[in-house]
């Protein structure tokens, strides 16, 4: 697989001189699979340059979207996007519903007329809608499996497999913590049940969806320091993020959804904390800190 990141943050873009190092645009991940296809991993602001750069090479374009959920640094991008305003182009949207809200009515709705000029019907290419819950089904000739994570609303990972090699998305998950359930206030019961009801470390449930993966692109929204003062917002620090990568035995991991507030230096900063840590504690994955407009290989 081919992986290329056009937006690595969370919850707001934050475009400026401070930002350009890692970038600036919200999540969006280009995953091309061997044989050539298509798989766009979420629809933030970044799926705007990745729409203009697919637009300039003027070919057909067959694409799945993967929405982990519909918060706006997840699909505000999508109606920027170029390939959907071209006739003979097919996109396949893939994402969780919300009680009482279809997939694609979550699409449209930030097209409704009162927010934006054009509205989801109008557009020339043809759209498709696939909901998900924790399912496995066919993307192309990949298998796509997913999870509930951690985070307010029904969010999902996904497991991505192809010829022998594996990515997996976690995009936007909190450590789950007994003792922290209470402040899970926005999250969906359902959802916070899978957790609660499962043997063990509940954050197990996630590292064994990940366990074996040849790439783990995982929230790495705060530091330990600022998740102190966001429990219950659905995100992760860092330092658990390396433990989840380390216990999954994954075997590289790729920080992402960096909050708005980390500057590059202080990105810098993390990633430097982050090797000492990994160090410390012998763990052996490659580390990668996702940077807009750079990928990799796999």
């Amino acid at each position: 697989m081919k992986v290329k990141f056009w937006g690595v943050r969370g919850s707001i873009a934050t475009p400026g001189k401070l930002t350009t190092g890692y970038g600036g645009n919200t999540a969006c991940t280009e995953v091309y699979l061997d044989d050539g296809n298509l798989v766009i991993l979420d629809a933030g602001t970044g799926i705007r340059n990745l729409g203009n750069k697919l637009a300039d090479a003027n070919n057909r374009i067959k694409a799945y979207i993967l929405i982990t959920h519909p918060h706006w640094d997840h699909i505000q991008g999508f109606p920027f996007f170029k390939p959907a305003f071209v006739e003979g182009n097919e996109i396949t949207i893939v994402g969780p519903e919300v009680r009482g809200v279809s997939l694609a009515k979550l699409i449209a709705e930030q097209m409704n007329k009162v927010y934006f000029p054009v509205k989801l019907s109008e557009l020339q290419a043809r759209i498709n809608f696939i909901p998900l819950k924790e399912d496995s089904i066919k993307v192309f000739d990949a298998r796509l499996d997913s999870i509930f994570v951690n985070h307010p609303g029904f969010t999902l990972g996904y497991r991505i497999s192809f010829n022998n090699k594996t990515l997996a998305y976690i995009s936007d998950n909190e450590p789950y913590s007994r003792e922290n359930a209470q402040l899970f206030t926005n999250g969906e019961p359902d959802v916070l049940r899978l957790f609660e009801n499962y043997k063990g470390d509940p954050n197990n449930r996630i590292i064994d969806f990940i366990r074996g993966a040849d790439v783990l692109i995982h929230d790495s929204t705060y530091t330990p320091e600022q998740y102190s003062d966001h429990i219950g917002w659905g995100h992760s620090h860092y330092l658990y993020t390396l433990r989840v990568a380390a216990e999954a035995g994954v075997k590289k991991l790729c920080l992402f959804h960096y909050d708005p507030v980390l500057d590059d230096d202080a990105l810098d900063e993390v990633v430097k904390k982050c090797r000492k840590e990994m160090k410390k504690l012998k763990y052996s994955f490659e580390l990668c800190a996702a940077k807009e407009g750079e990928g990799f290989r796999f």
